[in-house]
C-alpha cells in the first residue's frame, strides 16, 4: 500500500470552510460593534483576516486587518466606525494567498457612488470573468475572485444595486452569498443554487443578515428567514425589499454545512445542528456495532455524533482527547522540533482515562488521513488496546469547487483507496464511515436539497473546460 505523507500546511482531516459574512443595518446604533460580536459568533468560518465596512448614506469606511477578530480590532477602531448600517467579514482563503490585499470587505467605487462587498463561496469561472474585465480596463489589486465580483458589479452602469446585481450576476458560476453596502442600503444575496447559507434576522427596528443562525442569536435577533437561491434582499429605511436576481436552480445547500461547517447551534431547513450530528452518531451506531469501553469524539466536530453513538450503543461516552482552543492559525511558525509534535500542538490524550480501554473514536469527516492516523497513534501510544474509528460522513472520494479547501483529488485519501486499505493506513482495529442513506435522515431532507458532490461527484453546475474541474472530469475519463 502506497504511503501517505503529511504536508504540515494541509494537515488537518476535516474540510476547511470559505468564510462569514455579516450585515446589520440599525440607525442609532453602534454598529461596527454589533457587526464585531456577530463576527466573532462566525470566527468558524475563517480565521485568516477580519474586516468591518460602515456607512452613514454619504460615504464608507472600511477597516480590515490579517488575524483573528479580536486581534484586529479594539475600542479604539470603533471610534472611527460610526454610521447606520455595516458589514464584516471573516475569511479562510480558497482562492487567492494569504496577505492583506485580500482580506475583505473589498472597497470600490461605481456610477451608483461607493460600495463595499465581501462573499462566502467560490467561483468556478474567475479567471475568464477577470480576463473578460481586464480587456475592458478593470484592474486588480489582490488574487481573489471577491474583487473580480465587485469590480464586475461595479462596471455596470445600472440605476440601482439590485438592478446591477440583476444584469452582471448571471454572468457568476459557483458559489457565493454576499452581502453589500452602499448609500442606497444594506444587501444580502444567494447564488441560485444556495450553496452558501444566508439568513434574515431582526431585533426591534434593527435587521441582520447572517452566515449562521447563531450569530443572530449572538446579538440578540430573531431569525426571519432564510435568503432564498437567487434572491437579493435591500434593507433600508424603508424597510426589508426582495426581489429576483436570477431564477433559482435546484437546491445545493452544501451538505457539510449539516456535518461540520456550521456551528452546532445553528439551524438550517429549520432544524438544529446539534440534534442532526447526535443522530448521524445515532445511526453509526446502528450501521456498526463494535464492543468496547468507551465512545470519544474528536473535539469539537465529532462530539455531537460521539454522543449519539453512545447513547444508542449503550457504551459510555468519555472525555479521551483534550483540545488547546487557543491554538487557531498563527503567523508565527513553530520550529521543526515542536512541527514534528504534529497533532499534539492540538490535541492531547488523558492516558489516565483511556489507558487499559477499548475505544470508538467518532469524527466528522476523513479528508487526507494523516490527522486521523496520528489521533490513533497517539491513542495508543496512551494505552489505549483498541481504537474503533467511526465517521458520521460517506468517504470523501471527490474534490469540491465551490469554496471548501478539497479542490485537489489526490488529496482525497477516499478517492484512492478503498475502506478497509483506509482502516489499515489509519492504523485504526476497525473503520466506518455512515451511510449516505442516514446522513440524509439525520438532516431531515431529500438529497435533493443538497450538493453532495464530495462524496458522488455529482456537482450541481456545469464548470468552463479550463478549470480544475474540467482537469478533474478528464483524468476519470482517462483513467477509466
Amino acid at each position: 500500500m502506497r504511503d501517505l505523507h503529511d504536508d504540515p500546511a494541509r494537515s488537518g482531516d476535516s474540510p476547511e470552510e470559505a468564510c462569514g459574512v455579516f450585515g446589520v443595518w440599525a440607525p442609532g446604533e453602534e454598529v461596527a460593534r454589533v457587526t464585531y460580536f456577530g463576527l466573532y459568533a462566525l470566527q468558524h468560518r475563517g480565521q485568516e483576516s477580519a474586516g468591518i465596512a460602515v456607512t452613514s448614506g454619504d460615504g464608507i469606511l472600511v477597516v480590515k486587518d490579517m488575524g483573528l477578530v479580536s486581534q484586529v480590532f479594539d475600542e479604539n477602531s470603533f471610534q472611527s466606525l460610526t454610521g447606520q448600517a455595516a458589514i464584516g467579514h471573516v475569511r479562510y482563503s480558497t482562492t487567492g494567498s494569504t496577505y492583506w490585499e485580500n482580506a475583505q470587505p473589498m472597497y470600490d467605487i461605481t456610477s451608483r457612488g461607493p460600495h463595499a462587498f465581501a462573499h462566502n463561496g467560490n467561483l468556478v469561472n474567475t479567471e475568464e470573468l477577470r480576463e473578460s474585465l481586464l480587456e475592458e480596463g478593470a484592474t486588480f489589486t489582490s488574487t481573489t475572485d471577491t474583487e473580480v465580483m465587485s469590480s464586475l458589479l461595479g462596471c455596470s452602469t445600472a440605476a440601482t444595486t439590485p438592478e446591477a446585481v440583476a444584469e452582471v450576476f448571471p454572468r457568476l458560476k459557483g458559489a457565493y452569498s454576499a452581502v453589500i453596502l452602499t448609500e442606497e442600503g444594506l444587501f444580502g444575496l444567494r447564488d441560485p443554487h444556495g450553496i452558501r447559507p444566508l439568513c434574515l434576522g431582526q431585533r426591534d427596528g434593527a435587521i441582520f443578515i447572517a452566515s449562521e443562525t447563531a450569530a443572530l442569536d449572538v446579538v440578540g435577533a430573531r431569525f426571519i428567514r432564510e435568503i432564498e437561491p437567487g434572491e437579493i434582499v435591500q434593507v433600508n429605511e424603508n424597510g426589508i425589499k426582495s426581489r429576483r436576481f436570477a431564477e433559482a436552480e435546484k437546491p445545493s445547500l452544501c451538505i457539510f454545512e449539516f456535518i461540520y461547517f456550521a456551528r452546532p447551534d445553528s439551524s438550517l431547513y429549520g432544524k438544529v445542528l446539534y440534534g442532526a450530528r447526535k443522530e448521524m452518531g445515532m445511526h453509526l451506531a446502528e450501521e456498526s456495532p463494535v464492543e468496547a469501553d468507551m465512545v470519544i469524539g474528536v473535539p469539537d466536530s465529532g462530539v455531537p455524533a460521539a454522543i449519539g453513538f453512545a447513547e444508542q450503543s449503550g457504551i459510555p461516552f468519555g472525555e479521551g482527547l483534550i483540545k488547546n482552543r487557543y491554538i487557531g492559525r498563527t503567523f508565527i511558525q513553530p520550529t521543526q522540533s515542536i512541527r514534528q509534535l504534529g497533532v499534539r500542538l492540538k490535541l492531547n490524550p488523558l492516558s489516565q482515562v483511556i489507558s487499559g480501554k477499548r475505544l470508538v473514536v467518532v469524527d466528522d469527516s476523513i479528508v487526507r488521513g494523516t490527522t486521523s492516523r496520528k489521533i490513533i497513534e497517539l491513542l495508543k501510544e496512551a494505552g489505549a488496546t483498541e481504537v474503533h474509528m467511526r465517521v458520521s460522513s460517506p468517504p470523501i472520494s471527490c474534490p469540491c469547487f465551490y469554496g471548501i479547501d478539497t479542490a485537489v483529488r489526490n488529496e482525497l485519501i477516499a478517492s484512492r483507496f478503498s475502506v478497509a486499505e483506509i482502516g489499515e493506513f489509519l492504523g485504526a482495529d476497525s473503520l466506518h464511515y455512515l451511510s449516505m442513506a442516514h446522513l440524509l435522515e439525520s438532516c431531515g431532507q431529500d438529497k435533493e436539497k443538497f450538493c453532495t458532490a464530495c462524496f458522488d461527484g455529482e456537482y450541481p453546475m456545469e464548470v468552463p473546460k479550463d478549470s480544475a474541474m474540467s482537469k478533474f472530469r478528464l483524468e476519470e475519463k482517462t483513467r477509466a
